[in-house]
């Protein structure tokens, strides 16, 4: 049903989009041409007014539509109600596991600043070489 309304919005805005630019506006536009037309110029704006008036409220109507319909389709949820399964708590008497000793990238650089040569314990001089 909303691929439906969907084509149909589509197909006005497109048609919406093409009375628009015919539509003579004060520096002449797309309509401005001679006068040969299927209609005087003053039945030809007033088509013109009328169908994009018409056009117009189409695309309101199936608009708000979309929206409702969007709407209506999903219930408000909380994110407090579904926690992840990798957080919830272990059930019953389950022991924590402990974590690794060997091998973590931060025991390794725990390990090369133990290494290294103590700090000095003040103010340093420059020294010339």
């Amino acid at each position: 049903m909303q691929t439906v309304i969907i084509v149909i919005h589509l197909m006005i805005v497109a048609a919406l989009i093409g009375v628009v630019l015919l539509q003579k506006s004060e520096g002449g536009g797309l309509g401005m041409g001679g006068g040969a037309g299927f209609m005087s110029s003053r039945g030809t704006a007033n088509l013109l007014t009328r169908t994009t008036a018409f056009l117009a409220a189409g695309f309101f109507v199936t608009s708000l539509f979309l929206s409702w319909l969007a709407g209506y389709s999903h219930a408000p949820t909380s994110i407090l109600d579904g926690a992840p399964a990798s957080q919830s708590q272990p059930a019953g008497g389950a022991t924590p596991v402990a974590p690794p000793t060997s091998g973590g990238i931060l025991d390794s650089l725990k390990k090369s600043e133990q290494q290294q040569a103590p700090a000095p314990t003040g103010p340093q001089a420059p020294r010339s070489q």
